[in-house]
């Protein structure tokens, strides 16, 4: 790699612009070197540059449906000469720190980590660093010395959903209105993010009647939970249930049933998963907020990358996280059934065909993905 790089160099050298050697390098496949110097780490026993990839588990399906075949393929694409070293946690806070153990013991040359606690993975961060090892916190802000963050606006993806759930309320009944909160994890920093923005957005709107943290984002904890809300408040005293993910509008969704509440009142979610487009489509869900994974995936790839050979993050690290950490923070969207084919059926992350089952055909229909079967008259 050493000769493309010098190759890509001596190139880039004729060209005045700044502008123009970053797209120099990039014609090579490499991220463009930023201000900030990393030393970079050996290579591994096979001297290939690998980029260890961490995960925190696999109840949430993003993470092995997008994320990390979209991170694993980008890698590939900027350094074909890179090997990646994926694995899950499994939602286990002490094997996510012996994976980053066996990480720095293997000498990868980058981390890409998820954390499943960003408090707990500090001295894992802090010992990747002692051994030259730069990490980019994926999606939640790992605490510790990170060489680089991406993730969406976590606040603002509270504020969206919060928003939506006034409004699908409405605006006459919400001043009475009352609510429960389904919140994430709280040692996420994400979960805490998202709290936050739904909070700035909903008190002194609506009566928050019940409030819970849920720990590792386990739909069965939401489905207890909200069963716990439904026998303490009655079942025709929710006007509207705040989730914070997908997963737990899944475990929210299904208590209300069990419990005999009907009409289901309006239930926020988050990262669009397809089964939560389903139940929009077909009612049960009001709405979700569209991460778009894959330029956060690539951005992540990049940095990676970039890192990965001893430079920084790159020029595409254009924010900054706490602390000051170089970051790329992306805009979310608000999904609900009018915007499913300008979301995900456009951006390519489901086909009609994976959403209009037919089982669900008939809301399709309705909402327009799909011609009526309805003859002429």
């Amino acid at each position: 790699m050493l000769h493309v790089v010098r190759s890509c160099l001596r190139r880039a050298a004729a060209l005045a612009a700044a502008a123009t050697l970053a797209l120099a390098l990039g014609a090579c496949g490499r991220a463009a070197e930023s201000g900030t110097a990393v030393r970079p780490a050996s290579p591994t026993a096979s001297g290939r540059p690998t980029v260890g990839l961490l995960v925190p588990d696999s109840i949430t399906p993003r993470w092995d449906r997008f994320d990390r075949p979209l991170i694993e393929r980008r890698i590939g694409q900027l350094c074909p000469a890179c090997a990646v070293v994926s694995v899950s946690a499994q939602g286990d806070v002490a094997l996510q720190q012996q994976q980053v153990d066996s990480m720095i013991i293997k000498r990868v040359s980058a981390l890409v980590l998820v954390p499943v606690d960003a408090k707990a993975l500090r001295p894992a961060v802090k010992k990747a660093r002692e051994a030259h090892i730069p990490v980019v916190s994926y999606d939640r802000l790992a605490q510790g010395p990170i060489s680089a963050y991406v993730s969406f606006d976590g606040q603002e993806v509270g504020r969206l959903q919060a928003k939506a759930l006034l409004r699908a309320i409405g605006a006459r009944r919400a001043p009475g209105a009352g609510i429960v909160m389904m919140n994430g994890d709280l040692a996420d920093p994400n979960g805490v993010a998202f709290r936050k923005g739904a909070l700035a957005v909903l008190t002194g709107k609506v009566r928050i009647e019940k409030s819970y943290d849920t720990a590792g984002w386990r739909p069965d904890s939401a489905y207890t939970n909200m069963s716990g809300a439904i026998a303490a408040l009655g079942p025709r005293h929710i006007d509207g249930v705040y989730a914070a993910n997908d997963g737990l509008a899944s475990g929210v969704i299904a208590a209300l049933r069990a419990n005999g509440v009907r009409p289901i009142p309006p239930v926020t979610g988050q990262d669009a998963e397809l089964a939560a487009v389903q139940r929009i489509l077909v009612g049960d869900q009001y709405m979700t907020v569209y991460k778009p994974f894959k330029p956060e995936a690539y951005a992540a790839a990049e940095m990676a990358v970039s890192l990965a050979h001893g430079r920084g993050p790159g020029p595409i690290a254009r924010d900054r996280a706490r602390g000051g950490v170089p970051a790329v923070l992306l805009r979310p969207i608000p999904l609900t059934v009018h915007t499913i084919g300008k979301t995900v059926v456009k951006d390519g992350m489901y086909t009609i065909e994976q959403i209009c089952t037919p089982k669900y055909r008939p809301a399709c229909e309705r909402a327009g993905l799909l011609p009526s079967a309805e003859p002429a008259r």
